[in-house]
C-alpha cells in the first residue's frame, strides 16, 4: 500500500528515512520468507500422539488404542517402541468412524444442526498486547480439532492471526484479498467466498487481513457524510453480516480477530457477533483501559440500536490473559474483576507461559510446537490452561445451540 505526496510537500530527510528503513525491512523480511517458505508452500502440522487425538476426540486414550490394535478406523502411525500417533486429518476420519458406529444418542461429530445458528465470536480488547490474538488464533484451531468447521477473520491490519496462519501480510496477502474486498462500498467489491482460503488445520478457514482493511476505516466516514447516513444500516454495521451470511451454510463457528481500538471494522463485528470475548491483562492500567473501551462501547451499541442495529448477544465473556498466579498483584485483581463481573469473568484463566511466547517467535501455537521443544512440565501446564479455556467457550458455543 502506498500513500501518494500531496503536490508542494517536500520529504523530509526523517521522511526519506523512515521510507528507505521501511524498504530495507520489507526486503529483509521477504527474504526470510522465501527462505523459510516457498512462495507455492503450504504451513505444515506436526502429528498429535494418542493421547492429545483421544482428548480431542472425546474419548479414552485406551479406547483409541484398542480401536487402533483391531484395525478399526484410520490407523496410526507407530513407532518402534510403540508410540501411536494421528494426523489432524485422521483424527477427523476417526471421528467420523466413531460418529457412525456410535450408540444411539450418543454423537461425536459437534456440528451444528439446522435449528443451530452460526455462532459469531468477536474477540476484543481497546489495549494492545493482552493476548487477544493469540487467544483467537488457539480458540479456533481448538474449535476445528475437536471437529468444528471454523472460519477466522483477521480484522486486525496489523495481520498477526494470518501470519500465525503462514500468510504473510505483505507478501502473500495482495490487493483485494482481504476482508475489505467483501465489505467495501464500490464496484470492486467480490464475493467472500472468494477470498477465504485454506489453512494447515483440517476444517480451520482464513480471511486474511494486512494494511489494506484500514481503507475501510478511512472510507466509511466519507460515504456517511455524502448524505448517506439515512440508509446507515447497510452502508455500514450490516456489511460484515451481510458477507458472512453468504457463507454461513459452510462453517458451525467464526471466530473474529478484531483490532485493538474501537473503529468501524470493530464496531462492524460486534454488530454482527453473537458472543463478545473480552480479554484483559489483570494489571491496573490494563484494566483501566477495558473500563474506557466498556463505557465507550455501551454508548455505540446504544447509538447503533437506536439506527436499526440488532445485537443478540448468546454470551459476553472475560477472558483474563497472561496471568501469572505468584504475582500478588495480579491475583487481587482478578479477586476484584470477579467479584465485579461474577460468572462473566471465565473460570479458567489463560497462564503466562514461555511455551506460548516461545511458539509464537516462530509464529506457532500450542498446537502446533512439539512437546520436545521444551520441558514436560512447561508445555503441559501451558496446554492444561489453554485446553481449560477453549474448552468452556466450547461449552458457551455448544449451550447456546441448546445442548447439554
Amino acid at each position: 500500500m502506498t500513500f501518494a505526496v500531496k503536490a508542494g510537500q517536500a520529504i523530509s530527510e526523517m521522511d526519506q528515512l523512515i521510507i528507505a528503513q521501511a524498504q530495507e525491512l520489507s526486503e529483509k523480511l521477504k527474504q526470510h520468507r522465501t527462505e523459510m517458505f516457498p512462495p507455492v508452500a503450504m504451513k505444515g502440522l506436526r502429528k498429535f500422539q494418542l493421547a492429545e487425538a483421544a482428548r480431542f476426540l472425546g474419548v479414552t486414550g485406551g479406547y483409541l488404542r484398542n480401536l487402533s490394535l483391531e484395525g478399526k478406523g484410520p490407523l496410526p502411525q507407530v513407532t518402534p517402541s510403540g508410540r501411536r500417533s494421528y494426523t489432524a486429518q485422521q483424527m477427523e476420519e476417526m471421528r467420523l468412524f466413531l460418529d457412525q458406529n456410535a450408540r444411539p444418542g450418543t454423537h461425536y461429530v459437534p456440528r451444528r444442526r439446522e435449528k443451530d445458528h452460526l455462532q459469531v465470536i468477536a474477540v476484543v480488547n481497546f489495549k494492545g498486547g493482552s493476548g487477544k490474538t493469540t487467544s483467537a488464533a488457539h480458540l479456533a484451531q481448538h474449535l476445528a480439532l475437536t471437529g468444528h468447521r471454523v472460519l477466522a477473520v483477521d480484522l486486525d491490519p496489523q495481520a498477526s492471526l494470518s501470519a500465525i496462519h503462514g500468510f504473510q501480510p505483505e507478501f502473500d496477502v495482495q490487493e483485494n484479498e482481504t476482508l475489505y474486498g467483501a465489505i467495501r462500498y464500490d464496484d470492486q467489491r467480490r464475493p467472500l467466498k472468494e477470498i477465504i482460503r485454506k489453512t494447515n488445520f483440517p476444517h480451520l478457514d482464513l480471511v486474511p487481513g494486512n494494511l489494506e482493511l484500514m481503507e475501510f476505516e478511512h472510507d466509511t466516514p466519507h460515504v456517511l457524510a455524502q448524505g448517506q447516513a439515512g440508509d446507515y444500516g447497510r452502508i455500514f454495521f450490516a456489511r460484515l453480516d451481510e458477507a458472512l451470511s453468504t457463507v454461513s451454510d459452510d462453517y458451525d463457528v467464526v471466530v473474529i480477530d478484531c483490532p485493538p481500538q474501537l473503529g468501524f471494522l470493530t464496531m462492524s463485528a460486534i454488530c454482527c457477533a453473537t458472543a463478545i470475548l473480552i480479554t484483559v491483562h489483570p494489571q491496573m492500567l490494563d484494566v483501566m483501559s477495558m473500563c474506557q473501551f466498556l463505557q465507550m462501547l455501551g454508548e455505540v451499541l446504544n447509538t447503533l440500536k437506536g439506527a436499526g442495529g440488532d445485537m443478540n448477544l448468546d454470551w459476553l465473556r472475560y477472558l483474563v490473559t497472561r496471568y501469572d498466579p505468584q504475582d500478588g498483584p495480579q491475583t487481587q485483581m482478578v479477586a476484584f474483576m470477579r467479584s465485579m463481573f461474577k460468572n462473566h469473568v471465565l473460570t479458567n484463566p489463560m497462564l503466562k507461559s514461555v511455551a506460548i511466547s516461545d511458539a509464537s517467535l516462530t509464529n506457532q501455537t500450542l498446537y502446533e510446537v512439539e512437546r520436545s521443544a521444551f520441558t514436560r512440565t512447561t508445555y503441559d501446564r501451558a496446554m492444561e490452561a489453554m485446553e481449560g479455556v477453549n474448552n468452556e467457550i466450547v461449552d458457551l458455543v455448544h449451550k447456546a445451540w441448546g445442548r447439554k
